[in-house]
């Protein structure tokens, strides 16, 4: 049973900081595409990066690039969400996500983690 457990979130004035981690159980993710959502109030969750956790291939949402970094400790079975330069548009409840490199669809969901940015 795949288990995603977030945390890192909280609150941070526009132009800081976060690292999300993401703890990942239950497989062995080398064959997974490991990815970061989020869902602000009102809106539909909406993509914001991946990556292939075997080769470390990366994708972010325009909204994010330049601003937003994935990476993955394999020994710690985590990955991480740094991100820098925060806008209040960045403002929501982030989750972790996982699928298999062959699915389309991302399959395992964690609980997700808040991120407010005051202006």
């Amino acid at each position: 049973q795949v288990q995603l457990v977030e945390s890192g979130g909280g609150l941070v004035q526009a132009g800081g900081s976060l690292r999300l981690s993401c703890a990942a159980s239950g497989h062995t993710f080398s064959d997974y595409v490991m990815g970061w959502f989020r869902q602000a109030p009102g809106k539909e969750r909406e993509f914001v990066a991946d990556i292939r956790w075997s080769a470390g291939s990366t994708h972010y949402a325009d909204s994010v690039k330049g601003r937003f970094t994935i990476s993955r400790v394999s020994a710690k079975n985590t990955v991480y969400l740094q991100m820098n330069s925060l806008k209040p548009e960045d403002t929501a409840v982030y989750y972790c996500a996982a699928r298999p490199q062959r699915a389309v669809a991302f399959v395992y969901w964690g609980q997700g983690t808040q991120v407010t940015v005051s202006s």
